[in-house]
């Protein structure tokens, strides 16, 4: 007969998220794992596999949580000032949870970038694809007169802008961050 899990595994994973969050993929062990879920390294690998099964639970966690901001996003009438809005929710979304380490997406595919399996980029890329769309459909609202080009243009400038405020998080105090984000929008 199978033993019953004597844990939540939706409870663990965000504590192995956070882990990761802190210490990236790499400088995570399974013993750190083990000491943050509060389970030991059987039950992480009958449920998990590896410690990419972990991590993949934990991205799909991560991205489950920074999908409601794109959502927000994508339901406000407000144009260009609701993407403004979104990058200041990012960092009460980061500071909610007492992270000044950027984003876990980000951070996970600029380490793993030229080693991440297709499970670790289908953790990833359904997300950037959604808020690249997100932020087009915002743009091309705010700015209808903008050609194909201009919008896509925009759309880049603003991700980069946004892999720059997850970077800048990790060292700037938040009068900095809400400089940067204000300048960024004075440039469209």
């Amino acid at each position: 007969m199978a033993r019953s899990k004597q844990y939540d595994e939706k409870e663990v994973i965000e504590k192995a998220m956070g882990v990761f969050w802190r210490h990236g993929y790499s400088g995570t062990s399974v013993r750190m794992l083990e000491k943050e879920m509060g389970i030991n390294q059987f039950s992480i690998y009958a449920s998990f596999k590896n410690k990419r099964g972990v991590l993949r639970e934990s991205l799909r966690s991560y991205r489950a949580k920074v999908e409601r901001l794109v959502d927000k996003l994508e339901s406000s009438p407000e144009g260009m000032n609701a993407i403004r809005v979104y990058f200041y929710d990012f960092l009460d979304f980061a500071a909610a949870h007492q992270q000044t380490n950027g984003c876990l997406l980000h951070n996970t595919l600029g380490e793993l970038s030229r080693e991440a399996d297709l499970a670790i980029q289908a953790e990833i890329t359904p997300f950037v694809d959604h808020l690249r769309r997100v932020l087009k459909d915002k743009l091309s609202d705010a700015k209808p007169q903008a050609d194909e080009g201009t919008l896509e243009r925009w759309v880049n400038y603003l991700l980069v802008a946004l892999q720059g405020l997850t970077a800048g998080s990790k060292v700037f105090d938040r009068t900095q961050l809400n400089d940067y984000i204000e300048v960024t929008f004075e440039k469209l």
